[in-house]
């Protein structure tokens, strides 16, 4: 499923272009609370949040159009996926090669990954180039080529990785619970498409997504590091000024997955199976979305300190690792797990799980297991602002999500206000431990319901 939208590597990237854009990415840790967000509005009216640090010559800027792939149409499925994957294929006069000859010269790093909910834009620069830089990003927005060469060479790259994934069980499992828990929803869709719709997507297809996706009014940014308000303010004017005002994006529909029992096997011929299980969870907006998050913690996010790597591993040795986590989509919330064990013991490992579960929503976790929880979600948080590239992806979810501009400032005490009368409440109303929605990707040699040994 998809997890903070992964795309294939660029082309063409040589060694010292690495380690020159690892250099931008290694700036000094910012402290949270010494983090001083603007908000910038170009002349033109473009609204962007600011934190200027002068500290290094180096900018970071995030942006995101909404939309995602869950604007592909259901016979182009990948459609989102495929155009980002050629926003560094050329642009204006520059066609591939000489385009990518800019980007190494500039030291410019320029990439879009394509999300379910948003089509995100990633871009650093030396400060001393940020004039030509900024223009081969409008270029790329603005004016990108798509020409025949580069399209069916990023074609053949994903078919490819598809290709690939086809033998990864974790892969398998993820788009087939997706299936399951969003059906005909564009949710249920792969993100990467399939061999047949990426062979059936043309050069209008791509142009036609970028049409309607990349404009104004579903427009968010973020940039951190060496630029003042002016210079950004001119810089956003330049660069996102040529987009259309309006977008013109197909409805997409709220959806709640089912609740399960429900199970699929997916033979694959691999010496240990993948299982993945969960069901519906709560939005973002949801009041008891913090609480949530925290009891996510308690139940597998938190690695060795988690309920499920107890009760899998550390008890019984069943898995190396077991985890969970919260996804909660624009349209749609989930909260989702996944272990991977030996395939005798797949059986066994569900039913632990499942029997942790239902612990948790009878009796809600403990007051130590709350209180450890909040000390490292807050202690951890400011580990998130460590680098430019980190603060501006940080503070872009908080656009993308509506948190609001002082988010950074209150998110902390909303995890402390959260009591454990809370955490006991909200374990009820999300953990449906008979209602698991569960995908299992190998050979397992009994998968059917088991009970947990005591």
């Amino acid at each position: 499923m998809w997890r903070v939208w992964v795309r294939y590597p660029s082309r063409r990237r040589d060694f010292w272009l690495a380690a020159a854009l690892a250099l931008l990415a290694a700036i000094a840790a910012s402290p949270v609370d010494a983090m001083d967000i603007k908000r910038v509005t170009s002349p033109a009216g473009i609204e962007a949040w600011l934190v200027e640090s002068h500290a290094n010559p180096l900018i970071a800027m995030r942006f995101a159009f909404r939309g995602g792939a869950s604007q592909d149409p259901a016979n182009k499925q990948g459609l989102a996926y495929f155009v980002s994957g050629m926003i560094d294929e050329g642009a204006g006069d520059l066609e591939s090669v000489a385009f990518q000859e800019r980007l190494q010269t500039l030291a410019l790093r320029i990439d879009f990954d394509a999300g379910r909910d948003v089509m995100l834009g990633n871009v650093q620069m030396l400060t001393a180039n940020n004039d030509e830089s900024f223009e081969l990003l409008r270029l790329a927005m603005a004016k990108p080529r798509f020409d025949a060469d580069a399209v069916e060479r990023v074609r053949a790259q994903i078919i490819a990785g598809l290709k690939f994934d086809e033998n990864d069980p974790e892969e398998v499992a993820s788009l087939a619970w997706d299936r399951l828990a969003f059906r005909d929803h564009p949710y249920g869709r792969p993100i990467k498409g399939t061999k047949a719709s990426i062979a059936a997507i043309s050069r209008d297809d791509l142009q036609d997504y970028v049409r309607r996706v990349f404009a104004l009014d579903k427009l968010v940014i973020t940039v951190v590091g060496d630029i003042d308000a002016d210079t950004l303010g001119r810089a956003l004017d330049h660069v996102f000024g040529p987009l259309p005002e309006a977008s013109s994006l197909s409805r997409v529909n709220d959806v709640k997955p089912p609740l399960g029992p429900s199970r699929e096997i997916i033979t694959m011929e691999v010496p240990q199976s993948v299982a993945q299980f969960g069901h519906r969870a709560f939005s973002r907006k949801d009041d008891d979305f913090m609480a949530a998050y925290i009891l996510n913690y308690i139940i597998g996010g938190g690695g060795f300190s988690s309920r499920l790597m107890e009760e899998v591993r550390e008890k019984r040795g069943l898995a190396y690792s077991v985890h969970s986590n919260i996804f909660p989509y624009q349209h749609g919330a989930v909260f989702v797990g996944r272990v991977a064990t030996k395939n005798e013991a797949v059986a066994q490992s569900l039913a632990v799980i499942k029997s942790a579960l239902k612990r948790l929503a009878e009796e809600g976790p403990s007051a130590e297991e709350l209180a450890s929880a909040k000390s490292y979600l807050t202690g951890a948080y400011a580990l998130r602002f460590e680098s430019s590239s980190s603060i501006a992806n940080q503070l872009l979810w908080i656009q993308i999500e509506d948190l609001g501009i002082d988010y950074v400032d209150k998110r902390n005490e909303l995890i402390e206000q959260v009591t454990l009368e809370d955490i006991m409440r909200v374990a009820k109303r999300l953990i449906e431990a008979d209602r698991l929605i569960t995908t299992i990707v190998g050979k397992p040699v009994e998968a059917g319901p088991q009970e947990a040994p005591s």
